[in-house]
């Protein structure tokens, strides 16, 4: 495999888990002060809050597997 397509392949991968991730950042920062005023308001709804904080994390786990399908099927 040529330097180069494995470079642009890292960077491609690099960009999957990347992007995932700042997307998850923004996401639960929203979620995030919103549960919180919630909570302030209604303490019973915790269990509620703590689900919907980690529902953005999939997309890292996405974003994650995107770039291991990146990395190993066209690297490979």
């Amino acid at each position: 495999m040529k330097t180069m397509e494995v470079g642009l392949l890292a960077v491609g991968a690099g960009l999957a888990i990347g992007l995932a991730a700042l997307a998850t950042g923004y996401a639960q920062a929203r979620i995030g002060s919103a549960g919180i005023g919630a909570l302030a308001e209604k303490p019973e709804l915790t269990g509620r809050v703590i689900l919907l904080l980690a529902l953005p994390e999939t997309l890292v786990i996405l974003g994650f597997a995107v770039a291991a399908m990146i990395i190993l099927l066209l690297g490979g």
